[in-house]
């Protein structure tokens, strides 16, 4: 897509998240073009990798679909996937944006029909999943099954392999480039949403939780992707020391977050989604089930306060309030036990579960201190909404830790303030 026309009537957006999605369709559909830059192979970001989301407690499949819809449907939005920034200068009205496009040695004549992924026989570890229970991929993969563009993507440490030379033999449609070259590219526009999203924080981090050295402490976001019926343990939730199924499951509340160790700030979304995650363990073992919660308090605000009435009126639930202090391995059993001391009844406890679940922290994605782009954040990395950021504006999870339905909000919000700049662009200009 070296031939992209923009111009400072463009709205460029980065991040192809729920975030960046909404921010595009909503610019796009009250008339502005748009350019949407994801660095990744796919749209979709953290929601994709999600089983449900609350308060509605709907698989993504559906809001994915919506969107996808919508900018197919939309010519004012061009997608480019495998992009990142290196640079931008200039001001509200007149950026100039310097692209790095990764090559994904396929090219559009791709069908998805999957024959260079059955040729080759590299695997790598799977990003998509979080690498949960060692999960790998193909060197030549499709993202997840509703990744967009639905086009493959040849890993690039597959070049220069036999492997890779299979994978062009083995495709019908001439759409693998195995020379296809890394491009830069410049881009004009007026007004700029970054929508770059979160990361989960690194529980290796957190050394007394035991995350890099007791197989039975996972983290939140890996239990999203064990509980997809189509992700590594078949919607299962497994203990990865044995593979036998976890049905007395700890969750770890604040794991990383309101730390003056780890993350300062409240990560917002962590007492939700272990409420919600409660609900995974009725839904796979009914009654049999049993979820303990350790937390320093709950805070489920507005509509989510029902998740917690319901959560609270399960027999099969139970709340500690606590701060675990450290985690260690029964090594007979391979079941973490749990030390700390309940803070409403001041007893010490030392309670062994099947798994344990971290419900770690959101931190920005980028560290805009590490990019050539002049962006005002706070002390979290967040960034701000202030007037010296000019025509470039944070939205969703790049400027707060939010759940998906105020990141929409926010993303809506970030579209209208880009389209404001360009209009005064224009107006200036007499069109």
């Amino acid at each position: 897509m070296t031939d992209v026309v923009a111009t400072n009537q463009t709205i460029l957006v980065v991040g192809g998240g729920i975030s960046g999605m909404t921010a595009a369709l909503e610019a796009a559909e009250c008339g502005k073009d748009v350019i949407l830059i994801e660095k990744n192979p796919s749209l979709g970001g953290r929601v994709s990798q999600l089983y449900k989301y609350f308060p509605k407690m709907c698989h993504p499949t559906c809001g994915m679909e919506i969107n996808l819809r919508r900018i197919k449907a939309n010519k004012r939005v061009r997608v480019m996937t495998m992009a990142e920034i290196t640079q931008v200068t200039g001001e509200a009205g007149n950026y100039t944006v310097n692209l790095k496009l990764s090559p994904r040695y396929v090219n559009d004549n791709c069908t998805a029909c999957g024959a260079c992924k059955d040729a080759v026989e590299a695997e790598f570890d799977d990003e998509y999943n979080y690498g949960v229970m060692d999960s790998k991929r193909k060197g030549a993969y499709l993202p997840f099954f509703m990744a967009y563009p639905q086009h493959y993507v040849i890993d690039q440490r597959l070049i220069g392999t036999a492997d890779a030379d299979k994978a062009k033999a083995a495709c019908q449609y001439e759409a693998i480039e195995l020379d296809m070259p890394e491009q830069d590219l410049t881009l004009n526009v007026g007004a700029i949403v970054w929508a770059t999203g979160w990361k989960p924080y690194d529980a290796n981090k957190i050394q007394p939780y035991g995350y890099d050295r007791i197989p039975n402490v996972i983290t939140s976001v890996e239990l999203e992707r064990m509980m997809d019926q189509m992700g590594p343990t078949g919607g299962k939730i497994l203990r990865p020391s044995d593979g036998k199924e976890a049905k007395d499951i700890a969750f770890i509340q604040c794991a990383g977050s309101r730390d003056r160790n780890y993350l300062k700030h409240c990560s917002r979304i962590c007492c939700t989604a272990s409420l919600k995650q409660t609900t995974y363990v009725r839904e796979q073992y009914g009654d049999d089930g049993k979820s303990t919660i350790y937390y320093i308090d709950i805070r489920a605000i507005d509509r989510f306060e029902d998740l917690y009435h319901k959560a609270k009126a399960d027999e099969t639930v139970h709340f500690i309030k606590s701060k675990v202090a450290s985690i260690t391995q029964d090594k007979a059993t391979g079941n973490p036990i749990l030390h700390g001391v309940d803070t409403e009844g001041y007893n010490r406890y030392s309670n062994p579960h099947d798994l344990v679940v971290l419900a770690i922290g959101m931190e920005p994605s980028v560290d805009f201190s590490q990019l050539d782009v002049n962006m005002t954040v706070n002390e979290h990395g967040f960034i701000e909404n202030d007037p010296s950021n000019g025509g470039m504006f944070g939205a969703g999870v790049a400027t707060d830790a939010l759940d998906v339905n105020r990141a929409v909000q926010s993303a809506t919000a970030s579209a209208l303030r880009a389209i404001q700049v360009v209009n005064q662009v224009a107006a200036t200009q007499g069109g």
